[in-house]
């Protein structure tokens, strides 16, 4: 049973997509640091000295100096503040992950259809391989 789970992970690429995942963790914590570290402080020099993390709206009533008094005290927030650093994080992350798979992953031959079959084949193609007919050439 050992070897067949341990064909199971190698035939399955299963400990490359734990490499990946670990990898995106780490990678997702970097731009988090960089979010937060990084880019906000600027954003919110130049909005008036705002501190995106420190924005909420108190639902409870009371009256909070920052947003961790608010969770001590347990009152009822909307934290918009931390869902615009999260929001600005996963575009940072999205257009980086868009950037290394344009890189990494090439278009593959350009195709068409057979005008016989429908089916698609390799543009270069002069003969489809599923219904066989000539076709012209390219």
């Amino acid at each position: 049973m050992w070897t067949e789970f341990r064909a199971f992970l190698v035939k399955t690429n299963v400990l490359a997509l734990a490499i990946a995942f670990v990898l995106g963790v780490a990678f997702a914590a970097v731009v988090g640091s960089l979010v937060k570290d990084v880019i906000m402080p600027p954003v919110g020099m130049l909005l008036g000295r705002v501190d995106f993390s420190n924005l909420y709206l108190n639902l409870s009533g009371g009256s909070y100096p920052s947003l961790a008094e608010a969770q001590k005290a347990g009152a009822a927030t909307i934290n918009y503040g931390l869902f615009i650093n999260a929001l600005i994080t996963f575009v940072i992350v999205a257009f980086v992950v868009f950037l290394i798979a344009k890189a990494l992953i090439k278009p593959g031959p350009a195709e068409k259809s057979c005008p016989y079959c429908a089916m698609t084949i390799p543009a270069s193609a002069t003969r489809c391989a599923h219904c066989t007919s000539q076709l012209a050439a390219p």
